[in-house]
């Protein structure tokens, strides 16, 4: 057990900034979460729209799920709410009959648009904690690590 004390409990400064960046990042999504709980959504299904509407308002389902980094069977999984809801359409692909394309419908932006403002609120009072010149720091620190 003392040899393992080493990994879980003593950690070196590189590692502990990997694990207190995930917990972080994990207590932001939990309050952004909670706010799409409470306009009856989850942060997948918002961020499907999202991506939807940054692509011009249509994508393939594979392009989909590589944006929100789920794998083509959750992708059908998590399309289907949307589509029977009425925020997208699934439907052939012009160009190709054999493909399927995911499209934007005029509810699902009035769903951003009524919705994100609020979660840009949560968010911003988050992140409040940290003043403009820290955030400058953070954003380029999260740069550098990406690469």
């Amino acid at each position: 057990m003392d040899d393992l004390q080493k990994y879980v409990s003593e950690q070196p400064p590189k590692v502990g900034a990997f694990f207190e960046l995930v917990e972080t990042t994990a207590s932001l999504i939990a309050a952004s979460e909670k706010y799409w709980q409470s306009q009856g959504m989850n942060g997948a299904r918002v961020r499907i729209l999202v991506e939807l509407a940054k692509a011009g308002g249509s994508l393939l389902p594979s392009m989909l799920a590589e944006r929100i980094g789920v794998t083509k069977a959750n992708i059908s999984v998590l399309l289907g709410p949307l589509a029977s809801e009425g925020f997208v359409r699934i439907a052939g692909d012009p160009e190709d009959g054999r493909r399927r394309r995911v499209t934007l419908t005029p509810a699902g932006e009035r769903l951003l648009l009524d919705t994100l403002p609020g979660n840009r609120e949560v968010l911003e009072r988050l992140m409040n904690r940290l003043e403009t010149p820290e955030l400058r720091q953070l954003l380029e620190l999260l740069a550098k690590l990406r690469g």
